[in-house]
Formats: structure tokens, sequence, C-alpha cells
């Protein structure tokens, strides 16, 4: 499997980052153990977490993917060939919460614990804390770096402009950059990280690792009337999506699924990872056979026709 370089930084990852945002919530931990095997069995080295996963579900506290996680990375002893991301800042608590020196030491502390490793691959700010000067987060994921428990740092839920305020920073400071955003995108939502986003990380050479790269499952095709928003979880988000112009984009993603002997789901990943300057899209899986369709997308090639097509169908309009 080629790997991308990630940013400017020296971690090297698969076209496709595992979503652990599932683990301890969809998939319990006999499930996230199959699915962990069965993306790692696919060639793929990737896979990004949070702290606050997945404080939304009933008695959970947050924390429960990262221990997943790192139960996994013990049992099989591969931590030196997987790159694990993951992130602060998200509430986990009232006074648990943000991007300041002291919540950031706090935190990486139990990440570490959780996950079982003496570092993180990507430390990444989860979202943006007005509260906080951005000077002091990189002065503390600065020390983190010299001490060995952090490899490189990253941005998710960033705008470009407080980006480009990040950026100065570290350059002015020398203080570490961040090296990867994390927006949301994918082929239904492509305008908020196109407009700005995309032209400063391309400039910047800033490497993108975009979630909710299948719209929360509605790219796969599963989900074609308000019947099948039952499906799963997260069909009451579907309503969002099934307007015209969603199902044209549906309607595109299955002819040209069907040219390639390919999935819906397949299509729409390989539309990301052949975006200039993105490095890897970010999909979950609950099931070994959700897994291997969509670890399938790194060896499909969509020709300039096919990309044209589907960038047609998805404009606004």
């Amino acid at each position: 499997m080629d790997k991308r370089r990630l940013g400017r930084s020296d971690l090297m990852v698969s076209p496709l980052c595992l979503g652990g945002n599932v683990f301890g919530w969809t998939a319990d931990e006999a499930t996230s153990f199959r699915l962990l095997d069965a993306y790692v069995d696919a060639g793929l080295n990737f896979i990004d977490t949070a702290d606050v996963y997945s404080t939304w579900a009933p008695g959970n506290a947050g924390g429960e993917s990262e221990a997943i996680i790192g139960k996994w990375l013990k049992a099989r002893g591969n931590r030196d060939r997987i790159v694990i991301a993951t992130k602060v800042g998200s509430e986990m608590a009232p006074d648990r919460k943000g991007l300041s020196k002291s919540y950031i030491r706090s935190a990486v502390e139990d990440s570490l614990r959780r996950l079982q490793t003496d570092f993180i691959d990507l430390y990444q700010s989860h979202r943006d804390d007005s509260d906080t000067p951005q000077q002091e987060t990189l002065e503390a994921y600065a020390e983190l770096i010299r001490e060995g428990k952090v490899r490189a740092i990253g941005a998710s839920n960033f705008t470009a402009a407080r980006m480009t305020e990040a950026l100065a920073i570290s350059a002015e400071r020398g203080l570490p950059r961040y090296e990867s955003l994390q927006p949301k995108y994918n082929l239904y939502d492509r305008s908020e990280y196109e407009a700005e986003l995309e032209p400063l990380c391309r400039k910047e050479e800033i490497g993108v690792i975009p979630y909710y790269g299948l719209a929360s499952g509605f790219l796969t095709g599963k989900y074609r009337s308000e019947a099948d928003f039952g499906k799963s979880v997260r069909g009451g988000r579907m309503a969002a999506y099934l307007n015209e112009r969603g199902k044209r984009i549906l309607s595109a993603l299955d002819d040209v699924a069907a040219r390639k002997d390919a999935t819906p789901a397949q299509v729409a990943l390989a539309w990301l990872m052949a975006r200039p300057g993105l490095t890897a899209p970010i999909a979950s899986a609950t099931s070994v056979q959700q897994l291997q369709d969509i670890a399938k997308a790194t060896k499909l090639r969509l020709d300039e026709a096919e990309i044209t097509e589907l960038d047609k169908a998805s404009t606004s309009g």
C-alpha cells in the first residue's frame, strides 16, 4: 500500500484513515478488534480517535475509543506499525475542556494511559478555543514534542483565519506548526472547505484528513427514502442530505460505481483520495463487511471524466 506524507511531518500514512468514533459506541470491544484487524489486514495503518469519544453514548464518560484501541495495540504488539491520531479540547466535563497549557498537559497523560503507549503520532486540537491564546497552546505542544510524547500536531474544525494565525505564530516563535487539518468534507459537503481552507492547505502543504468522508453514511447509498432513516443510529441525520441535490449525487455515484464494478461508498472515498492536496479521508465502519468495502476504495482509480461527472452532480443548485 502506497503511503502519503502528512503535511511536512515525517508521518507516512495510508490513503484511508479509520475513524475510531464508533469504538465503544456502535461497535463493542470485540467488534472493534475485528474491525481494527481487518483494517490492518488490508495494508492500512492510520487510525483516528479522540479523548471525547464517546461521551454522547448513555453510560459512557469519554475515553472509551482510546481505551479499546489501547487494548488492541497491546494485544497485537503492533504499535510501531500504526499511526495513531487522537484529539484534545472537546468537553469531557465542565472543568475538562479547551486548549490551555495546563489542560493539554493533563489530557495527554490520560490519552497515553488509555492508548497504552508512550507517544501519540498526531495530537490534534479538536476544536478552536478562543479563550486560550494560540501561542500558549502551541508552546504546550512544543513541550510534548520535546519530551517525545507527541510526534506531530494537527487541528480540527479550525477556520482558515485561525489556521493562518496559528501558522504565523509557529513561524515567528519557532514553535511546531499544525501539520494537518481535519475539516468536514465530502462529495456533498464541499463549500466550507473548498472556499478558503483548501487554498490555504495546498499553499502551506498542510495534510488534509477530512471527517464525514461518507456524509454519516449517506454516500453509501443506504438511505434513499425517509423509510431508510431507521437503518442506523445516524439515520436521523439523513434528512439534511436527502434532497434534489443529494439524490443527484447518489445517481452519479451509482453510475460510476456500475462502470467500475464498485460500490457508491468506494467511489465517494476514491473521489476524495483523488482531490489534490488531500491526504486521507476518515471513514468508520461497524462491521467487517463495511470495513472491507471501504478499504477497496484505496485501489479504485477514477479518471478525469468520472471526477468531472461527480463534480457536476455535486455542485449547488
